[in-house]
């Protein structure tokens, strides 16, 4: 099994932000990319690959605080809120590299057959102030097909630095989501209750 950095084509871990937004922002290459990373992890989306990676790499705790919520206890508060299935938004405030939305998000799929899963069935509103977490929280969901606002900001304060979507416009659990850019959308900022 390759390591992230290899995947990525990188040296040191410290450059996997900037890359993966790279390779984010080119079709071409994200498909590639998203590929390897499948094969790699032998097509298994049901947790967060950069979980360990992220953590031992790039956690801010002592300026934001930063830490992973377990997966035992993503489990209880998934399974808690959604027994008979997910629809309509469901808001992440800090949602890192997208643990919990990935388990939220696998648990609902597995609820139903594959040809009965929906992506756009669920809008996942997620919100995260790390520079360093939205290219992986991006890239997870965009590999996944997943329809989501991504707010990268303060949750308390409402300002941002970016506003994303990822869309995935065939409605088709398989298909890779495509990535916009709405920083400048004052419409999508007013919506969002966003400075």
């Amino acid at each position: 099994m390759a390591s992230i950095n290899e995947l990525l084509g990188i040296s040191d871990s410290y450059q996997a932000p900037e890359k993966i937004m790279k390779i984010l922002q080119d079709e071409t290459i994200r498909e590639k990319v998203f590929n390897e990373f499948l094969t790699n992890f032998k097509y298994d989306v049901s947790y967060d690959w950069f979980y360990d990676y992220f953590q031992d790499k790039h956690v801010d705790r002592s300026k934001l605080k930063q830490d992973f919520t377990p997966t035992s206890i993503s489990d209880v508060l998934i399974n808690g809120i959604a027994p008979k299935g997910l629809h309509g938004i469901v808001y992440e405030p800090s949602a890192g590299t997208g643990g919990n939305v990935i388990r939220a998000w696998d648990i609902d799929r597995k609820k139903s057959s594959s040809f009965d899963f929906k992506p756009g069935k669920v809008i996942w509103w997620c919100e995260e102030i790390s520079d360093r977490a939205i290219p992986f929280l991006l890239f997870n969901l965009m590999i996944r097909g997943m329809n989501a606002i991504v707010m990268h900001g303060d949750t308390i304060t409402r300002e941002a630095k970016k506003i994303y979507t990822t869309t995935n416009d065939g409605d088709w659990h398989l298909d890779y989501s495509q990535l916009h850019d709405l920083t400048e959308d004052k419409q999508i900022r007013r919506m969002l209750e966003i400075k």
